[in-house]
């Protein structure tokens, strides 16, 4: 995905999120990686403690990646949380470069499931 192409979408996507989701602060990356773990937990409302949180994160990245052939979905558990198991391990990459990637793949994600 080109750089101007990509940053126009998330924007779009980040200003459909904030009138969608109004809050006090802004959208951010973690914020919407958030946002796709709980919806692929597909638990409704639920308080979560910190490390529950990181495991919602931990499935959104999961979710993002799949398609760039890093994970693959194995099962969800008795509780109902979704387990992956890793393909290939991600490529070392600089900060901005990671956020980047995961950019892409959250725009991906929302065009694939018709949300932009």
């Amino acid at each position: 995905m080109r750089s101007e192409e990509l940053k126009y979408d998330w924007e779009r996507l980040l200003v459909k999120l904030s009138q969608q989701f109004p809050g006090d602060g802004d959208i951010d990356l973690d914020g919407v990686l958030l946002l796709i773990g709980a919806q692929e937990l597909q638990m409704g409302y639920l308080r979560l403690k910190k490390d529950e949180k990181l495991n919602v994160l931990h499935i959104a990245v999961c979710t993002v990646l799949e398609p760039y052939g890093y994970y693959e979905f194995e099962k969800r558990d008795d509780d109902g949380w979704p387990h992956f198991k890793s393909l290939k391990p991600l490529p070392n990459l600089k900060a901005g470069e990671q956020a980047v990637l995961m950019k892409e793949a959250v725009v991906n994600y929302f065009k694939s499931n018709g949300y932009l």
